[in-house]
């Protein structure tokens, strides 16, 4: 299957080529640290996912051990450098460049559990580091810019910040080859996307507009309508178009799912099916992001895994519902 691809994905492939070309610079293979200390790292790495992401925490226990504690180790690295730049204080810039450098060195030893842990799976499974480079500068980016205009050059913030994260757990479980990037990119841009969806009030509450002026302007909505955060006709179908968008990023994604290494392709599919659930809810109450915050259920992700199973094991099988609706994006 070819996947027909707009500009803005042409550009995003080009970021992820161009960060293969530089897979292997500067590795060494410095001394393992102790088994006992390492296994205390990776426990931390997967005590910190439990808190932060019962989703990722679900569907990473999918995978072997190894490269579940793998990607839990991941998890950790990005949400210890995103933290950093949420609620960090004084010299935050500073701060998150020795962060950098302690993260993409090659420290067997460090009282750090995430460092220790991060740094033993990145270079088990050989992860590019130009990916996690990406994501730091992604992290970075919000130092700086606060307000987006096209959802063109929204989709690089996404590509920086999520679509890298796929990209490197691709190297994790497994996969058949550059094919695979484009749809691991677009995954990442539709798990970006939703999270943008579901945090607009608490992105606004820390100064941040992530939805598009240009696409706001459209459904006749400003910056006004978001801080007054009152779900309007207008709003509904600003959400609506939205909404219907990113589940079509995600429909487009999901061939990809059989270019990975079989023992993947179940957590995999669960991370995207399971974080796709909190558009529906999002829906369901309203496209009200502004007094609740969007969610699923344990019970609910526990009912959805046997589909999503079915769904791995037969890739060309279409997704059970998708709002009715077409449009041009």
């Amino acid at each position: 299957m070819t996947l027909a691809r707009s500009t803005w994905e042409h550009n995003l492939l080009s970021l992820a080529q161009r960060a293969e070309e530089h897979a292997h610079s500067g590795w060494r293979a410095d001394a393992p640290a102790a088994a006992a200390q390492l296994e205390q790292a990776y426990a931390y790495c997967t005590s910190l996912t439990r808190v932060h992401s019962r989703s990722f925490y679900l569907a990473s226990g999918l995978l072997p051990s190894g490269q579940r504690e793998a990607v839990r180790a991941l998890y950790a690295f990005c949400r210890v450098s995103d933290d950093l730049v949420d609620h960090g204080t004084g010299d935050v810039r500073g701060h998150l460049e020795v962060w950098r450098q302690r993260v993409m060195g090659n420290e067997a030893e460090s009282n750090d559990p995430v460092v220790l842990a991060w740094n033993d799976a990145r270079h088990r499974y050989h992860i590019p580091g130009h990916f996690a480079h990406q994501l730091l500068d992604g992290v970075a980016r919000d130092l700086d810019q606060t307000r987006y205009d096209t959802f063109t050059e929204l989709t690089t913030y996404c590509y920086s910040v999520a679509s890298t994260v796929g990209l490197m757990s691709m190297h994790v479980v497994g996969f058949s080859g550059r094919q695979a990037m484009p749809y691991a990119i677009k995954l990442g841009v539709a798990l970006q996307l939703t999270n943008i969806l579901r945090d607009v009030a608490e992105d606004y509450a820390n100064g941040r507009i992530y939805l598009p002026r240009e696409e706001l302007t459209a459904f006749g909505l400003d910056e006004g309508d978001i801080a007054d955060g009152v779900v309007t006709d207008r709003w509904r179908a600003f959400m609506r178009f939205q909404i219907i968008r990113n589940h079509r990023l995600y429909e487009e994604a999901w061939p990809g799912i059989p270019m990975l290494a079989r023992g993947g392709r179940f957590a995999i599919g669960a991370a995207a099916e399971l974080y796709r659930g909190i558009l529906d809810d999002i829906v369901a109450h309203d496209y009200d992001v502004f007094s609740r915050r969007a969610h699923v259920s344990t019970t609910g992700k526990l009912r959805r895994l046997p589909r999503i199973w079915w769904r791995t094991r037969r890739p060309g099988a279409t997704a059970p519902q998708l709002l009715p609706v077409s449009i041009d994006a």
